[in-house]
């Protein structure tokens, strides 16, 4: 599938799950205003029902109306200008709660008129029986002034409304779940995409790798074939010369594929042996040496570790000297300018290779030490690769216990720097 077809792909089922979420949104907004409404209606009509009672129970018999006032989302307020005993509001209050269907636990308070000061209040649970001692308490109090009313409030309010949307909740859990799948599935197929692109690259580039040389050794052997070669051994010599060195980069080649089935975590055998990184750090240099001649460039060395002798696996630590020291050879268009200096960070060793290279992008830096990964240059690749050698950096340098880090801006240079630690 082309990446253009999975971006389409992506964006539309996006937009598709984003329009779902926004309906869920909006109609989630809606049910909870319904039940918010209805739940305000039944204290507004079973505070009227309260106010009318404790009317009539004063033999007033006037058409004064005591209106309710909603004060917030949870607190209510009745205004009256009768004589309100907390015995007779309570029980009113829970009666008609009751019948209203409104079983939340509230408190009540019951306010002076003239000051607008509280002068009783009290936490109610309509679910609980009122005690023989929460009566007696009741109807201890004497009041000595006319003129209250009184206010309610719904501490709880928020939960209950809530409850009542436990369906809403669930459908909404079940979206949240497709949403975390969808973005899953998303990072799976495009991690398989560039998967795929990478190991096509890999193959692309084995290839090329590969043909060059055989190309080389079939016509270097058809002229070793001709009849009259041997009686010209400068020519023969040269041709022998030409498949020995073709050969040789073939063989290269196949260990470093071969190599990347030994670094699965499992199958690593380092043969660990006292070793002294300084003189691995010069043979790499020297066998270099004629490459960077070739490029008219220079590598210079400063080795200030005090201590550089420690135990690790010889073949392994040196292919990984020589790696970061090929790799700045190769990805320098210039004379390449090599600096490598070594010293001690309390208990590791630390080789740190620098150069005047093509540099790389930020964004490319967190897949360098990827399997298969080469910085992007469109269909043509300059250096040719496999993109394993900082694979195989990275894992041998982890098998050391160690690790290996890059700094880098384009066009400006790359730095690494590998730690290995000393054995206790």
């Amino acid at each position: 599938m082309k990446r253009s077809t999975i971006r389409i792909v992506i964006l539309l089922a996006v937009l598709s799950i984003l329009s779902i979420v926004i309906s869920q949104v909006i109609w989630y907004n809606k049910t909870y205003n319904i039940q918010d409404q209805q739940f305000n209606d039944r204290v507004i009509i079973a505070l009227n029902d309260v106010a009318a009672e404790i009317k009539t129970l004063g033999k007033d018999s006037s058409n004064t109306f005591y209106p309710v006032e909603q004060r917030s989302t949870n607190s209510f307020v009745v205004q009256m200008n009768d004589t309100l005993h907390p015995a007779l509001l309570e029980g009113l209050l829970k009666e008609h709660f009751s019948r209203r269907n409104l079983v939340e636990e509230f408190e009540y308070g019951i306010y002076d008129c003239f000051s607008n000061d509280i002068v009783y209040g009290a936490t109610v649970s309509i679910q609980d029986s009122t005690s023989v001692g929460r009566v007696e308490e009741l109807s201890q109090i004497k009041w000595d002034k006319d003129g209250h009313y009184f206010g309610v409030l719904f501490p709880d309010k928020l939960n209950y409304v809530i409850s009542k949307m436990n369906l809403w909740i669930f459908s909404s859990l079940i979206l949240l779940g497709v949403v975390l799948f969808f973005a899953y599935a998303m990072s799976v197929i495009l991690k398989q995409k560039r998967l795929s692109e990478v190991k096509t690259d890999f193959i692309n580039n084995m290839t090329h790798e590969f043909k060059t040389p055989i190309s080389t050794i079939s016509l270097s052997s058809e002229v070793l074939m001709h009849p009259n070669i041997t009686q010209e051994p400068e020519r023969l010599n040269q041709y022998a010369q030409i498949i020995q060195n073709e050969n040789n980069r073939l063989k290269r080649q196949v260990d470093k594929v071969l190599q990347m089935a030994t670094l699965e975590e499992d199958k690593i055998v380092l043969k660990k042996e006292p070793i002294n990184l300084h003189d691995i750090i010069q043979k790499s240099v020297l066998t270099a040496d004629l490459s960077i001649k070739e490029r008219q460039g220079e590598i210079t060395m400063t080795l200030n570790a005090n201590r550089h002798s420690l135990e690790g696996d010889v073949v392994h630590l040196t292919n990984i000297i020589y790696n970061l020291i090929d790799n700045a050879i190769k990805y320098t268009k210039t004379k390449p300018i090599i600096s490598i200096c070594t010293s001690n960070e309390g208990k590791y060793f630390v080789f740190e290779i620098s150069d005047n290279g093509i540099g790389i992008a930020r964004e490319n830096l967190k897949h360098l030490f990827d399997k298969f990964y080469r910085v992007p240059t469109g269909n043509v690749h300059n250096v040719k690769g496999f993109g394993l050698g900082l694979y195989y950096v990275k894992k041998m340098a982890e098998a050391h216990k160690g690790s290996v880090a890059v700094s880098s801006e384009l066009n400006k240079g790359t730095k690494f720097i590998l730690k290995l630690p000393f054995e206790k």
